[in-house]
Order: C-alpha cells, then sequence, then structure tokens
C-alpha cells in the first residue's frame, strides 16, 4: 500500500507543470470577474483553490523523495488540506479570501515565465551564477584550485554556464548548480504578488517592494556563497552517518551540502521571510489581511493586527 502511494505521489509530479499553469489562469480570471461581480467569482476562484491542493500534492514526492528538503516536503503536505480549507471558507463567505487568491495569482504570472521560457531562465539563472561568482571572489575563493564555473558536459544544460566545480587534493570533483529555485524568483514571486493583490497608493506599493526585493535578492547571493563554499569545500562534514541516514542518502561528500542547504539556510531562510514580511507590512498595511487570513487558517481565531502596525491607517480590499 505504502509503495502503492509513494508512485502515485510520483506519477502526480508529472502534473505540477500545467497545473501550476491552470491554477493562474484560474486565479487570474476570479480576480478579474470579481471587480465586477462577487458572486460569479466565487464558485470561480473556489475551483482555483481545489486545483492549487491539487498542485501541492503533486509536489510531495519531488521535495521529499527527490530532493530530500524536509522543510519544504513538509510544507507541500501542509498546503493540501490548508488550500483545500481556504476554499471551503470562501465558498463560506469569508470575502477576504479574495485578496489571498488575487495574490496567488499575481505570484504565478510573475514566477512561471521563467520557469517555462527556457531563454529567460537561462538569463536569470546565468546571471545569479555570475553574481554568485562575484561574492565568492570576495572572500578571496578565486583561485583556480578552489573552483571554477563550467557549463558543456558537467552540467544537464550545455548551454548554461551555471556550475561551480570543486577539485579537492584527491582529484575528487564536486559540482553545485545554479538553478532556478536558487535565483530566489519563488520569494519576490511570493512578495510581488502579496503587494500587487491588495489596492493601496502605488507610493506605499513601491516603499514596499523596496524593503522586500532588493533584500531577498542580496541575501540569496550570500545564501548561494554560503551553500557553494560550504559543500565545494568540505566545511560542514559533522556526524555524517546521523546527517545520511536522515536524508536516506549514502554519498558522504552529500553531508556539508544536506546541512549547509537543507538545514542551515532554510531554516534561517524562514525567519528572514518572517523579517521581511515585517517590513512590508510596516511600509504596506493593506497587507495585514492575508496575513490575518493566514493566521485563522491555521489556528481557527480571528487575530486584529492593525494596531501592530502604530499610526498606519486600517488595510482595504
Amino acid at each position: 500500500m505504502v509503495e502503492e502511494f509513494v508512485r502515485l505521489l510520483a506519477l502526480s509530479h508529472r502534473l505540477s507543470d500545467p497545473l501550476a499553469w491552470v491554477v493562474v489562469v484560474v486565479f487570474l480570471g476570479g480576480a478579474v470577474l470579481e471587480s465586477t461581480d462577487r458572486d460569479g467569482a466565487r464558485p470561480v476562484t473556489v475551483v482555483g483553490w481545489i486545483l492549487f491542493a491539487v498542485f501541492w500534492f503533486s509536489l510531495i514526492h519531488y521535495y521529499l523523495v527527490v530532493s530530500k528538503s524536509a522543510i519544504e516536503g513538509i510544507g507541500c503536505i501542509v498546503a493540501v488540506p490548508a488550500c483545500a480549507y481556504t476554499g471551503y471558507l470562501l465558498f463560506r463567505g469569508r470575502d477576504s479570501l479574495f485578496i489571498l487568491s488575487r495574490a496567488v495569482g499575481v505570484m504565478g504570472l510573475i514566477f512561471l515565465p521563467f520557469e517555462a521560457i527556457p531563454s529567460l531562465t537561462t538569463a536569470l539563472i546565468e546571471i545569479v551564477t555570475h553574481q554568485t561568482e562575484f561574492v565568492m571572489g570576495l572572500f578571496g575563493q578565486t583561485a583556480p584550485a578552489d573552483f571554477r564555473v563550467v557549463s558543456g558536459t558537467v552540467v544537464d544544460r550545455p548551454d548554461r554556464r551555471s556550475t561551480f566545480l570543486f577539485v579537492d587534493d584527491t582529484g575528487h570533483q564536486l559540482t553545485y548548480t545554479i538553478r532556478i529555485a536558487c535565483t530566489g524568483l519563488g520569494s519576490m514571486a511570493i512578495f510581488g504578488g502579496l503587494i500587487g493583490a491588495v489596492r493601496a497608493p502605488l507610493t506605499r506599493k513601491l516603499r514596499a517592494l523596496a524593503v522586500s526585493i532588493p533584500v531577498i535578492y542580496v541575501l540569496n547571493l550570500i545564501r548561494n556563497t554560503f551553500i557553494g563554499l560550504t559543500f565545494g569545500q568540505q566545511r560542514l562534514h559533522v556526524a555524517p552517518e546521523l546527517v545520511l541516514g536522515a536524508f536516506s542518502a549514502t554519498d558522504p561528500y552529500k553531508v556539508s551540502y544536506f546541512l549547509a542547504d537543507r538545514v542551515l539556510a532554510q531554516s534561517v531562510s524562514v525567519l528572514v521571510l518572517v523579517a521581511i514580511t515585517w517590513l512590508v507590512v510596516r511600509e504596506l498595511p493593506a497587507t495585514l489581511v492575508v496575513i490575518e487570513d493566514l493566521l485563522y487558517l491555521f489556528t481557527g481565531t480571528d487575530y486584529e493586527l492593525r494596531s501592530v502596525v502604530s499610526g498606519d491607517s486600517a488595510h482595504s480590499e
């Protein structure tokens, strides 16, 4: 039974890309309808949340089994019932969730073109790779003996210069490849969607973008540098048997990578996103309604958070 369920999870991942586009189209369609006919938009947007739940289900196998990312895998598992419940609450009349629905649509509109259009994907990845290489250079890691950036047969995309190649004293090669998930685009899309979804003065939106997008981009370069150097130079080869057992892996060279990326970087990223959310809320109080809805989804309690932003006006849809 367990093996069959795992096989189902693996097969469902094939649907993730087309599902993502369908979800975005449905949410954006609901947003357009909502501007003139909220009652007509409700069933459309509810369907969007059901499809969004299926989308997260399709990613569980990839993050838990393929990427071995406990944080992202558990996040996908939690997102499935959370999305279904959101659709139910919207169906029952919690109209503030139309804002969160618009935000998801805008997020997808920002993210998906970079994932689906090869020229955009390559351009973004190579820019981030070049800038990560520059930051590594600031730490004195520029000698060929330390690493070099390569393309060709070493990586899965021969037309993309996106892999850091490290060679140790024994001649063993380690590669760290920058992929779309390493560009910070996902986090930037989240805040771009959140800021774009609320109705507020343009100046406030621009200030909110200024305290989120550049900060995420710079911190992501630091994150890439930390993971690349820690893994490439094997700086965190700690408790290998325990780490490999936890991630169901056998390659001892991956211990530093698992600890640097899957444990430290992802844990710190959660705290950083919380801090950036606070900065965005200070500049754009209208986003509080989304945070209040998210808190309600997970606690079942309505919270009034406007009072924590002193001197700012009430949020609006």
